[in-house]
């Protein structure tokens, strides 16, 4: 008869529950894997099918109760640096969102709206699109493979069973917001610069003609060239989104320092 000790059911039970629990938290918050397609289920079944993938390779655990208050600390620590990570990542995807919501408004699209299932929101059709679009890059640079790899490595950059990173790590993590403006700015500013010119250009024209109807005149002007410029700007769209993610891979890891630093 074969016969375990308590001891060796915990060692089992903490190299099996407590990188699942690093790797649900980062499924919940890192696209695309996030993404309300894919359903609760499919995303356990992923990710148990991942962590019995790595647990062979990953540094071994200490021996630890995982019914004890080390124990339930610990799995909080995982879930907080897998959370921390995919909204690392997520910040890249906002960015893009921003870049939308702005050329949207600049067109005068910001009443097109559709019900986004990420968000469960109201979200500009052209913020919608080009979310689409960067899902799209994100997929075919094979971004999905660069996470996974990323998550493998984080268990040795930070590994269980030792101390949180240090408060720096979170600051980092907060002051990633200032991506989501300087990276979506810089995505939507060619597009803007165009559409100001077209709306300076047509104030000068109203004042010079003032019987000319601006809103007549000026909507479907500025509707055609922010389309216009948008379809020109697509072939180029690639290469700073491509740098976008890789930012965003990075900062996964590159935004903890170690405790005490």
């Amino acid at each position: 008869m074969i016969s375990f000790t308590t001891a060796e059911l915990n060692a089992w039970i903490v190299a099996f529950f407590f990188p699942l629990a690093r790797v649900l938290a980062l499924m919940a918050a890192a696209p695309p894997f996030n993404n309300k397609a894919l359903t609760r289920r499919v995303r356990i079944v992923l990710a148990i099918a991942i962590t019995l993938a790595i647990a062979p390779a990953l540094p071994k655990i200490p021996p630890i109760d995982p019914a004890s208050g080390t124990g339930l600390w610990i799995l909080a620590e995982q879930l907080l640096i897998g959370y921390a990570m995919g909204f690392a990542l997520r910040v890249t995807f906002a960015a893009v969102d921003m870049a939308g919501n702005l050329i949207s408004m600049q067109m005068g699209l910001g009443f097109a709206t559709s019900f986004d299932p990420q968000s469960a929101g109201q979200t500009p059709v052209l913020s919608e699109f080009l979310s689409l679009l960067a899902i799209l890059v994100f997929m075919s640079i094979n971004g999905h493979l660069l996470v996974l790899a990323t998550l493998t490595q984080s268990f040795t950059v930070l590994p269980i069973a030792q101390a949180l990173p240090g408060a720096g790590s979170w600051l980092n993590i907060a002051n990633s917001g200032m991506v989501v403006f300087s990276s979506g700015l810089m995505l939507a500013l060619p597009i803007i610069v165009a559409l100001l010119i077209t709306n300076i250009a047509l104030g000068v024209l109203t004042r010079a003609a003032p019987q000319l109807n601006l809103f007549a005149v000026g909507f479907p002007i500025t509707l055609s060239l922010g389309f216009g410029m948008l379809i020109i700007g697509l072939s180029y769209m690639a290469g700073p989104l491509q740098a976008l993610f890789e930012f965003g891979m990075r900062s996964m890891l590159g935004y903890f320092v170690p405790a005490g630093a």
